[in-house]
């Protein structure tokens, strides 16, 4: 069994001129049937807001959809997709097109090359959703100026709900990076970019294929090794320098996770950094690059 509402129409000349128009919208809920396979000439967002299904991409591969998530439709891109037997899915659709398509996806707000998006939250999507569903009401006046707005705040939603980015819209994986130094736990860490744990977890897992743990020291231990290479500080000041304040758990952690002691480290790239050591300390947000060991 399963429910659905959906309402389509043709906005005329002049609101095409507001950049973005919508065609349609839906709601559904239930164990729906398959949709295609088939191409459109525009563009729909499908979000997936609970239970899970299928899509299957035009080179034939079938992915699996968990909630909360999104499908692109893009015009002239086959696709055929379905929610999942017995309990199926929530979803919200709406069919869009517009001039400003084009300025909307060099901005990152529309993928059509990514036919799933995986989502943190879908509360701003669904919300915007149900103001084109409010507006489509037969014998509105104002239908295709609200609608339009609302496909506006729609990608707005969807572009900041994307699970490899923050709240604030930028990447994950860019901003972990960009704080890899500071002496932040994993809760600190999603906190400071206004997500969950939960939501951090998965949106490095999905972007980098690993923990935000072991991606953040993969980035310090990166640091460390140039700075044990290419200048003479201190190990100590080289823990400093990559978020550890406690020297003696930092070359533990190094021996460990490298195979050998810092010290030890340094005096093998020693021989092998072509030039000998430098004095100059090196900027953190321009560190050296250790030059690959020639072959024998």
């Amino acid at each position: 069994m399963y429910q659905t509402w959906m309402r389509y129409f043709s906005p005329g000349p002049v609101h095409h001129r507001l950049g973005l128009v919508c065609l349609g919208v839906g709601l559904q809920h239930g164990a729906l049937p398959p949709v295609g396979p088939r191409t459109l000439d525009h563009h729909v967002a499908v979000v997936i807001h609970a239970g899970s299904g299928w899509l299957r991409t035009p080179d034939g591969r079938t992915r699996t959809v968990t909630a909360p998530a999104l499908l692109w439709l893009a015009p002239g891109v086959p696709h055929h997709y379905g929610a999942a037997g017995g309990t199926g899915w929530d979803e919200a659709f709406v069919d869009f097109t517009g001039p400003a398509v084009s300025a909307y996806t060099e901005l990152g707000c529309i993928e059509p090359h990514r036919p799933l998006v995986p989502l943190t939250d879908t509360t701003a999507a669904h919300t915007a959703v149900h103001r084109i569903a409010r507006a489509a009401r037969r014998g509105n006046p104002l239908l295709e100026l609200e609608t339009s707005a609302a496909v506006h705040e729609l990608l707005v939603a969807l572009r900041r709900a994307r699970a490899d980015t923050t709240p604030g819209g930028e990447p994950v994986l860019q901003a972990l990076a960009r704080d890899a130094f500071l002496p932040l736990t994993v809760a600190q860490h999603a906190a400071r970019h206004g997500m969950t744990t939960a939501e951090l977890r998965a949106a490095v897992r999905r972007g980098a294929g690993c923990s935000p743990k072991d991606y953040l020291l993969g980035i310090r231990l990166g640091r460390a090794k140039e700075l044990l290479a290419a200048t003479e500080l201190p190990v100590a000041a080289v823990a400093r320098r990559v978020g550890y304040a406690d020297p003696a758990y930092f070359s533990r952690l190094f021996t460990r996770r490298v195979g050998t002691a810092p010290v030890r480290f340094r005096a093998r790239q020693g021989r092998a950094v072509p030039g000998g050591w430098s004095a100059r300390i090196p900027d953190p947000d321009h560190p050296p690059v250790i030059a690959p060991r020639p072959s024998a």
